[in-house]
């Protein structure tokens, strides 16, 4: 019998063509992921480049632009001048979305907004990231990361109970953020496929952020009125137990017991398993009540151990743990590399740097082959001359300032 193979199909998103007019975090997130399912993603920089290419590079501060930005290319150009508005009108003729995270109202005053756009493109899929939406009260309030993990709750819940508000060490809210801009425009896209019309959406911040919060917004609905806003490493509804962080012999791990299965395996784990029968402990509210006491005896049995031998200990047991791993750890990973989720490059003006690659996975689909993030306006000539532009008009536009 003859055997037969399963070609590779295309990438999902081959064939799109997008302008990405974001910059910093939360709409290079969402581009990247463009970039990595397939489309053809073209930066759209202003004159001098997107901010995030001027930070300190000595400090690191360059990795993030290195991150979010591969496999794109990159033009300049002035939108606030009346030919920069020009070229990318015509540049809009032939792109399938324009991605823009500028504050809300900036592209209308450009007099690039959305009822421009679709009059020059009506299949043109236009998506705006914000920090609090397009309209709306809070609309013109500025947005950063850290403000909209303050005003959406997310501080308030992070930190211990006898401690201020903590800002989470990750940028929860920009990310959450870009990852919800992507759900939408591809969602976008799919209408179009099977309509054939363009659409306008926009993602705020505040908004796809607070999901996160179930646990704690669950609290706020139950009975008990004495659990605290910010509850450590602890469950956020307290109605957990074992849920906590616990010291090892040279370092921490994480450990959560969804079920009675998994408290027993954690016992037997410490040789403890006379402490199945216990009526302190033998339902989880049973553990919620006697919190302090479960805690110190897991605490004492865990700081005997190195987190990693601990850690297969309790993975044996079936008890649900990881190991509290620096960054440095999580980027030497070599599960990671296997995977293919972060990859060792040479970058052209950074050097040897770790990067990430996309998360989202498309089986039996070719591989994107990944391209460090572009020098500045390096595709200038290629972009503008398939508009038709030709040299001497491109040496005239730059002497303008247009490009």
């Amino acid at each position: 019998m003859e055997e037969t193979h399963t070609a590779s199909a295309s990438l999902p998103l081959k064939g799109v063509r997008v302008l990405d007019l974001t910059q910093i975090y939360n709409g290079p997130y969402a581009t990247f992921l463009m970039a990595m399912a397939g489309a053809e993603v073209i930066k759209v920089e202003p004159i001098g480049g997107e901010y995030l290419r001027k930070r300190d590079a000595k400090s690191g501060a360059f990795m993030p632009f290195a991150m979010l930005n591969a496999c794109k290319g990159s033009i300049s150009l002035n939108l606030k001048s009346d030919k920069g508005k020009d070229l990318f009108l015509k540049l809009v003729e032939d792109a399938d979305v324009v991605v823009e995270n500028y504050s809300p109202g900036v592209m209308d005053r450009l007099g690039l907004g959305w009822d421009v756009l679709r009059a020059r493109n009506p299949r043109i899929i236009f998506a705006s990231g914000s920090g609090y939406g397009q309209d709306g009260g809070y609309r013109d309030l500025m947005a950063m990361d850290l403000t909209v993990q303050a005003m959406s709750g997310v501080m308030s819940v992070t930190g211990y109970p006898d401690g201020p508000p903590t800002k989470s060490g990750a940028a929860l809210c920009d990310f959450f953020g870009g990852v919800h801009l992507y759900g939408a425009i591809v969602t976008a896209l799919y209408r179009r496929a099977t309509e054939g019309v363009g659409a306008r959406v926009e993602v705020a911040m505040l908004e796809a952020v607070y999901p996160t919060m179930a646990s704690n917004i669950g609290m706020i609905y139950g009975a008990r009125n004495d659990i605290p806003l910010r509850t450590g490493n602890r469950h956020g509804g307290l109605s957990l137990c074992p849920y906590n962080v616990y010291p090892t012999a040279d370092g921490y791990i994480a450990i959560i017991c969804n079920s009675d299965k998994h408290w027993h395996g954690l016992l037997e784990a410490m040789g403890r398993a006379d402490l199945i029968e216990d009526p302190r402990f033998t339902a989880m509210r049973d553990r919620v009540a006697n919190m302090d006491i479960v805690d110190e005896l897991v605490g004492e049995f865990t700081k005997q151990h190195p987190k990693e031998d601990l850690s297969r200990l309790l993975q044996d047991h079936k008890v649900p743990n990881a190991p509290v791993r620096d960054l440095t750890e999580v980027i030497e990973d070599k599960v990671l590399r296997e995977r293919g989720t972060l990859l060792d490059v040479d970058h052209p003006v950074f050097g040897k740097i770790t990067v990430p690659t996309s998360a989202l996975r498309f089986a039996e689909t070719e591989t994107r082959e990944y391209v460090c993030s572009p020098q500045y306006a390096v595709d200038n000539e290629r972009i503008y001359r398939g508009l038709g532009v030709t040299s001497e008009e491109l040496a005239e536009l730059s002497r303008e300032g247009v490009i």
